[in-house]
């Protein structure tokens, strides 16, 4: 069976090289993959379940009701807790990449209020922290703003 299987496109990206971006991870017909990638892979500077599922409320929450709501398939976070996915339909990558800005901005600056936070809402209510989702917000905010984002994962 394993010889049958195809790789997917996440696992032939080189991680060593990956630095906390935002990335097109892949494109299907309209659909447009973005890996938020928060942390630099196999550093050992993972997020906690805490703050990963923090700011996967908070993020989720604005970004679903921002300008390109109505083109949001899914947000939420990447298994070895190094970023997340963000999947939009007829995406321009510097819209998305505004709108990312502007929902990191508002967490980290203006949210008073943390979204899914009681037991009818969300099955581990219990785990989550505004003030978590903001540090977050306001890190990888500060990297997106560092450097040019290409939205191209790096060669070397």
């Amino acid at each position: 069976m394993g010889n049958n299987i195809r790789r997917i496109t996440s696992f032939s990206v080189d991680h060593d090289f990956i630095v906390p971006a935002m990335y097109v991870s892949r494109i299907d017909g309209d659909i447009t993959t973005y890996d938020l990638r928060t942390r630099k892979p196999n550093a050992d500077d993972f997020m906690d379940n805490l703050t990963m599922h923090s700011l996967e409320h908070m993020f989720a929450t604005y970004v679903r009701n921002s300008s390109i709501g109505a083109d949001v398939i899914y947000f939420g976070p990447m298994g070895c807790r190094t970023g997340f996915y963000l999947l939009v339909r007829n995406a321009d990558n510097k819209k998305v990449l505004d709108v990312v800005k502007e929902v990191l901005r508002t967490i980290a600056e203006d949210a008073d209020v943390m979204f899914g936070a009681e037991r009818k809402e969300c099955g581990n209510y219990r785990e989550l922290s505004l003030d978590a989702a903001k540090r977050e917000a306001a890190r990888y905010l500060s990297e997106l703003c560092s450097r040019e984002q290409t939205f191209e994962y790096p060669k070397e």
